[in-house]
């Protein structure tokens, strides 16, 4: 019998990449494997559930039995991984072992968890899947006042949901403006504008210290002494790339899992894509790279060795109460930001030594120039000669 190409995952990357790979392939054995239920959703989606009223299964698209009709593949579920074997082309489910053809790791990032004292520390919860939504939306059944630990892009989008569903929202973050690193000042300043006017509270500086139960709620005190009362926190710090199963296997990993541009890792027959992956010192946790792996990925697993490219990739965060669209520089790119402002009404762009447009970040009535400017910029990984080939 022949050998399946093996998906560890069911998220974005693994079910768009069986999709993908079904189109120019029905017939090669594919086998998916999740530690979830395997129910197939959109991840973008979980920070909207609220504006739209919907509950985990209002956002779940199709059961896992229904993806592997679909899909013509076997899915197994509930199943944790627990070794890689990249010398026998194997993987093993506790004593059970798996022979893959190929194997691909698709099993994406996994929470930050802060160290916070007192007596509720489950009381936070990450929201990185449908059953952390799940889990939130029942805890959140009957409640008012919802603390959200971090200001970046995740932090201020679900913080703009839950007051759209009508949740009192107080943010903390330990930064002087919201989505450091992503936004200039002037722009992260009218998004922030915007969530206050919704009736967002935000205390920027100091972090959550303790924790603890009381008698109608939780009660948050911060590092600078302030004390907060709530009834639940999201926690909305950051995400770091699963590769600690790779590691122990001997492939090469860095910040995420380090593949070449064919997505391939350091061992053979083994590739990552998705939020696991790290393509030339790039962790990009969005869905746009994400796709363009898929496409390569799929054409290389059936025949056509295909190198991953990456055009201008805008993120398009889901603040509607101040529409947001940004496109930040390279990391260690020299320039400066150029502002232009009026209202919540932000043109910025990063401009280098030349003036050439580098990035930018568009709030308000400015996100209609993003196609203008997307042609502008330069692509985040250039196209190359189809020449790398597969490790033997």
């Amino acid at each position: 019998m022949t050998a399946p190409i093996v998906i560890i995952g069911t998220g974005l990357a693994g079910y768009n990449l069986a999709r993908e790979l079904r189109k120019l392939d029905s017939t090669t054995p594919l086998l998916l494997i999740t530690s979830d239920d395997g129910r197939s959703y959109s991840k973008p989606l979980l920070s909207t559930g609220f504006a739209m009223g919907k509950d985990a299964d209002g956002l779940g698209q199709a059961d896992a039995g229904e993806m592997a009709e679909k899909l013509n593949a076997e899915i197994r579920t509930h199943t944790r991984v627990t070794r890689l074997e990249p010398a026998a082309r194997r993987i093993w489910i506790g004593n059970e072992p798996v022979v893959y053809r190929d194997l691909v790791l698709a099993w994406g990032a996994q929470t930050i968890r802060v160290p916070v004292e007192g007596d509720a520390q489950d009381a936070i919860f990450p929201i990185n899947d449908l059953h952390d939504y799940r889990r939130f939306r029942a805890a959140a059944q009957g409640k008012q006042r919802v603390l959200i630990l971090g200001a970046g892009l995740i932090g201020c989008e679900f913080a703009n949901d839950l007051l759209t569903g009508g949740y009192q929202v107080d943010v903390v973050a330990p930064s002087t403006q919201i989505m450091p690193g992503l936004l200039p000042l002037e722009a992260a300043t009218a998004v922030q504008g915007g969530l206050q006017q919704l009736g967002a509270r935000f205390h920027l500086g100091p972090v959550l210290q303790r924790l603890e139960r009381t008698g109608d709620g939780l009660q948050a005190r911060l590092s600078d002494g302030q004390t907060l009362n709530c009834d639940l926190v999201v926690s909305a710090v950051g995400l770091r790339p699963r590769t600690e199963l790779a590691a122990e296997a001997g492939l090469q990993v860095a910040r995420g899992i380090v593949v070449d541009r064919l997505l391939q890792t350091s061992q053979p027959h083994i590739y990552a894509l998705g939020d696991c992956a790290e393509v030339e010192g790039l962790s990009l946790l969005y869905v746009m790279p994400l796709m363009s792996g898929v496409r390569a990925l799929a054409r290389t697993l059936t025949g056509t060795p295909t190198m991953v490219s990456y055009g201008a990739m805008p993120v398009t965060v889901k603040t509607p109460v101040c529409p947001l669209v940004v496109s930040p520089p390279a990391v260690g790119a020299e320039g400066h930001w150029s502002v232009e402002a009026q209202g919540a009404d932000v043109r910025a762009r990063y401009l280098g030594p030349s003036g050439q447009l580098l990035g930018y970040a568009l709030t308000g009535a400015a996100t209609q120039e993003r196609m203008a400017l997307n042609r502008q910029l330069p692509p985040v990984l250039a196209e190359l000669p189809q020449v790398l080939s597969l490790k033997a």
